[in-house]
Parts: C-alpha cells; structure tokens; sequence
C-alpha cells in the first residue's frame, strides 16, 4: 500500500504540473480499504464557471498523452470531471464541486496490504488538520479566477 501511495502522489504531481497557470492545492486525506489506498489533492485556487473547461481540457489532455484510458467525462457546465485509468488499474479523477473547487484524486487496484504513511508532496496551499475540514477554494489567481465573484 505505500509503494501504491507513493506511486499516487507521482500521479498526481504529473497532473498538477501539467496545469499552467499553476494553481495552489492541499492535501485531502488519504484512506485505504481491504486492499487499495487513495490520495486527494483539493484545488484551493478558485476557478471560474469560465475556466472549468480550459482546466478540465489542460488535465485531460494531460492524461491521453500520458497514456491513461479516458473513461468518463462529465461535461456538466457547473460541476465537470473526468475519470481515466491506467493499463495497471490506477485511477484518476479531476471533479468539481460548489464554488470552483476541484478534486484530485487517485485509486490504487489492490495491492498487499501495508501501514500507509501520510504524503511527503509538499502542499503548495496551507494544510489543514486532520485535512476534513478544508474551506471553500480561497486563493484568487488573474486567469483561472478570472469572472468569479
């Protein structure tokens, strides 16, 4: 399960590098079941109802190129997401919720079961404690804000 964490913050970075303008992110929490883990990344950039597209566009092109199998979108204007996989079972997916918050996140296939230690990924965004209760996205940016009240 760390190997599969680890493997899952790598993921994750490649898709936030591939988003330019950067945008600012904190760790969600990370969980593990019987035998797979997840890790969250919550988008603390706001990002306009105008930018929902272009950001989902920057990650999924991310992903095609990255070779990972495009297996859902959801083109919803207000909350859009994408879900792909990976030819080893790996999943990501990018999901909007309210106020142009974005998800991150991240699901091994089953793996053996192990202790889980928490990310090493430097937050780019403050942290919050025990990660439950992170507000609303909270930092503006000149383009990914852009017609946000």
């Amino acid at each position: 399960m760390q190997e599969a964490a680890e493997r899952s913050d790598r993921m994750l970075d490649g898709v936030l590098q591939s988003v330019q303008p950067q945008v600012m992110w904190t760790h969600g929490p990370t969980t593990s079941g019987s035998c797979e883990v997840s890790r969250r990344r919550t988008i603390m950039t706001v990002i306009s109802a105008e930018r929902r597209g272009s950001f989902l566009g920057l990650v999924d092109r991310h992903l095609r190129k990255s070779g990972y199998q495009i297996k859902a979108i959801n083109n919803d204007v207000e909350y859009p997401a994408v879900y792909a996989r990976d030819g080893e079972g790996y999943t990501v997916s990018l999901r909007f919720g309210g106020e142009g918050q974005a998800f991150l996140r991240v699901d091994s296939p089953c793996v053996e079961k192990s202790e889980v230690a928490e990310s090493t990924t430097k937050a780019t965004a403050p942290t919050y404690e025990g990660m439950e209760n992170i507000p609303r996205p909270n930092i503006r940016s000149p383009f990914w804000s852009a017609g946000a009240p």
